[in-house]
């Protein structure tokens, strides 16, 4: 069971979300799987999805690899329900918080953020999720489904800015706590995978008790 991971640190953040791969490849930084298959009887298929991910005080680095049967961006304006487009997804909170954070981000770099606790929780501006830079594989025009692309990629410049109403805490040796996800509601296989396992009987991420310990070394 995946319990743990250790984030590395890097110097700064990139210019250019264009060029995260170029840094976290220069790094040796590590993919992990996306693969827990939560509702087997429900929702069994597993495409292939893989995540990495660095930190430093400036921000996040995510970067992200898809490999699916049917790839759909219907949306290409932020807030928008990219859930159900092809989709990943990290939430993540400080250890002493209740309140959380979900970026959202479908094959285009579309992205929705939300913040807050379970039951009390708001999305964030148009202004505040400007700040997210992104690149994807894909481009940025919108597509509905299709079978003939099976592999994409996305990456965000996550600065620390966005996360100005409950700042992360972004320093050497922090515990946070975080799970990362792929989904496709709305695609003809719907499917929710997790990279930590989810314990709720129907598809659920919003699950902050089943986010596994992340360590900022």
């Amino acid at each position: 069971m995946k319990n743990f991971l250790e984030i590395p640190r890097i110097a700064s953040l990139p210019s250019l979300a264009a060029d995260v791969a170029n840094v976290l490849d220069s790094l040796n930084v590590e993919f992990h799987p996306i693969d827990i298959v939560n509702w087997p009887n429900e929702y069994p298929y597993c495409p292939n999805a893989v995540f990495r991910i660095a930190w430093c005080p400036d921000g996040l680095l995510l970067h992200y690899k898809v490999t699916e049967q049917h790839v759909r961006a219907r949306y290409n304006v932020d807030n928008s329900d990219v859930w159900t487009d092809s989709c990943v997804e990290c939430f993540i909170r400080n250890a002493d918080s209740d309140s959380y954070y979900n970026i959202e981000c479908n094959c285009i770099g579309t992205i929705l953020v939300g913040m807050g606790a379970v039951g009390d929780r708001c999305r964030l501006s148009q202004e505040e999720m400007a700040l997210v830079q992104r690149w994807s594989s894909l481009g940025d025009v919108p597509f509905e489904e299709r079978s003939d692309i099976n592999s994409w990629e996305v990456a965000l410049i996550v600065p620390a800015a966005l996360f100005a109403r409950q700042p992360l805490c972004l320093e050497s040796g922090a515990t946070l706590y975080a799970n990362f996800y792929k989904c496709g509601d709305g695609l003809s296989v719907p499917h929710y995978i997790s990279w930590a396992p989810i314990e709720a009987p129907k598809p659920n991420f919003h699950r902050p008790d089943c986010f596994a310990e992340v360590v900022l070394s």
